[in-house]
């Protein structure tokens, strides 16, 4: 146990204050005690994994931080079955499936963290999302403190959303499972992937792999110590998915104001339940921001308007206030809220209102 520890350097942003406990633990058994530890002292308990996906306020967590280390993966081969404990490197399980010629997860390559938060978030991307294959979530139950396997639907998977998100108190993922599709062809659903796959037949999931990575790096959404770019939470905003009446209005406005020539140039994608997903990078944009954009230690990633990045030297404050002001603006040029993807910790999302 450390005292007063510092969360900046555990997270991707390099930004926050001190846990006032901090715990590492490396089994099922120390996690345990840890929570009963801080219940003891009715401490509020915040678990972390890698830190992709966390903004930690300025002021820190007054309680205890517990950080996840469980560790421990099996692939059985034939049937496309995978186990994986909370604590493995997300990108590593990844290249082992892809090794083992398991698809399922192939367009998940390049994203940080640990494979206990993939659930929670429900991480996707480029045409894959986690819920698709995952069979079952292994989680020890706070409230009824017990361990506990969870269904799909248990987990109430939504569009990067979780009943795990939505209730953060309510267990810690010990384990998920997976079940993947041994010789199974690679997921091409997206488009810009697809453009950049268009040679060479029947692409391969390693070589899907390479190009997932290599568009992940060119939008500095890989973890590399050389690009000041990747000291971000990934994207900051989810991308709002709204009623069609919105999306035409939307395309009327820039048309009129001229923000674009013709009402194709908008992207947009329709969703199963009848409405529409808009990019958030793309109504960012379109607000009058643009990408290398800085306020101060903060900015826009200089090659993705959807990562907010952290220059050094900040503070939580800073990016927030950013966040704020890029959610205000594009709430009134399009009457569109954007929402946080990072956790985060200590405060409730106001739209615009956060607490510093």
């Amino acid at each position: 146990m450390q005292h007063q520890a510092p969360l900046a350097p555990l997270t991707t942003l390099r930004l926050g204050g001190c846990a006032r406990h901090l715990i590492g633990v490396s089994d099922e058994h120390e996690l345990i005690e840890a929570l009963r530890w801080a219940a003891s002292d009715a401490l509020p308990v915040l678990i972390l994994g890698g830190g992709s996906n966390l903004v930690v306020r300025d002021g820190g967590w007054e309680g205890v931080v517990i950080q996840i280390g469980l560790r421990g993966l099996v692939i059985d081969r034939p049937t496309g079955r995978v186990m994986v404990a909370a604590g493995e490197p997300w990108d590593e399980v990844v290249a082992q499936t892809i090794q083992e010629g398991l698809a399922g997860v192939e367009c998940l390559s390049g994203i940080p963290g640990l494979a206990g938060a993939t659930p929670i978030q429900n991480v996707g991307a480029y045409g894959q999302e986690i819920s698709e294959v995952i069979t079952a979530v292994h989680v020890w139950d706070r409230r009824a403190g017990q361990r506990r396997v969870l269904t799909p639907s248990s987990c109430a998977f939504g569009y990067r959303d979780s009943a795990f998100k939505r209730d953060p108190e309510a267990a810690v993922v010990l384990a998920v499972e997976l079940q993947l599709r041994p010789g199974g062809d690679a997921t091409l659903r997206y488009a810009e992937l697809r453009r950049s796959l268009e040679q060479g037949g029947r692409p391969s999931l390693a070589r899907v792999r390479e190009h997932v990575l290599a568009l992940r790096r060119s939008k500095s959404m890989v973890l590399d110590a050389d690009d000041p770019n990747s000291r971000s939470a990934g994207s900051f905003f989810t991308n709002p998915v709204v009623a069609p009446s919105q999306v035409e209005a939307l395309v009327e406005q820039v048309v009129r104001e001229g923000v674009v020539d013709r009402a194709d140039a908008v992207p947009r994608h329709p969703t199963e339940d009848g409405r529409v997903k808009l990019p958030a990078a793309w109504l960012i944009e379109a607000a009058g921001f643009r990408k290398g954009d800085r306020r101060g230690a903060v900015g826009i990633s200089s090659r993705h308007a959807l990562a907010l990045v952290h220059h050094g030297g900040g503070r939580t404050g800073e990016l927030l206030a950013f966040a704020d002001e890029i959610t205000a603006r594009v709430r009134e040029r399009f009457g569109i809220e954007l929402q946080p993807e990072p956790v985060i910790v200590g405060e409730p999302w106001a739209g615009g209102a956060a607490k510093r």
